[in-house]
């Protein structure tokens, strides 16, 4: 439902602003998108008072009374929205003010979520996540930080996936050669590319060198 919800004014911001553009008046406009939006709210009561009588067949009395009246109920809210609707006709032409700031409304509420988010990712996030990891880099990309960072990627021959570098951007020197290229088993890597434990270079053949900066 909540799709429907954000999709809803912006589609009637749209059918407003095409009215306009063919020299409908605003007035003539508000009428329109009432009567439309209120001829979809009848029909859907229209289908809700189909349910009535129309109970599972295994209820007993006592269920299918409850289901009645909840039918009842549910058509006769319907038919107030249908109401609350057409009243918004009539020459007022407020449609399009009133859906614009609604709109503006949402997206300010939208924006101060994602601040909310950015700042929990930064703060409880980001800080447990362990350098030249995958993950570190992940989150750094989700915060939009990750524009420091190197380019160059490889594939896991085992998984197919496919590994990005996490080192900064820039660092790639092939003449520094990883720890065990120099007999040592520490896993240093040199000059070459690093996430967390693949360490490679640009002259792999599943590899895409790094960008230059």
């Amino acid at each position: 439902m909540t799709q429907y919800q954000a999709a809803g004014p912006n589609a009637r911001l749209k059918v407003f602003a095409l009215l306009e553009a063919q020299g409908v008046p605003a007035a003539e406009a508000d009428v329109l998108v009432a009567a439309w939006a209120a001829g979809a709210v009848a029909g859907a009561q229209c289908e809700v008072v189909e349910l009535d009588g129309m109970a599972p067949g295994s209820s007993n009395l006592v269920f299918a009374d409850g289901w009645d009246e909840g039918v009842m109920a549910v058509s006769e809210a319907l038919v107030g929205i249908a109401d609350r609707d057409w009243s918004r006709r009539g020459g007022r032409s407020a449609g399009a003010a009133e859906l614009a700031v609604y709109l503006a409304d949402v997206r300010q509420r939208e924006r101060a979520d994602l601040v909310r988010l950015e700042t929990f990712v930064g703060e409880a996030v980001l800080p447990r996540t362990h350098p030249h990891t995958t993950g570190r880099r992940r989150v750094l990309e989700a915060l939009g930080e990750a524009d420091g960072l190197c380019t160059a990627r490889t594939v896991e021959m085992s998984s197919g996936d496919v590994i990005l570098c996490t080192r900064e951007a820039g660092h790639y020197n092939p003449d520094d050669l990883p720890g065990f290229k120099r007999g040592r088993s520490d896993g240093t890597p040199g000059g070459w590319h690093l996430a967390g434990g693949p360490i490679w270079s640009d002259v792999g053949a599943a590899c895409s060198p790094h960008a230059a900066v």
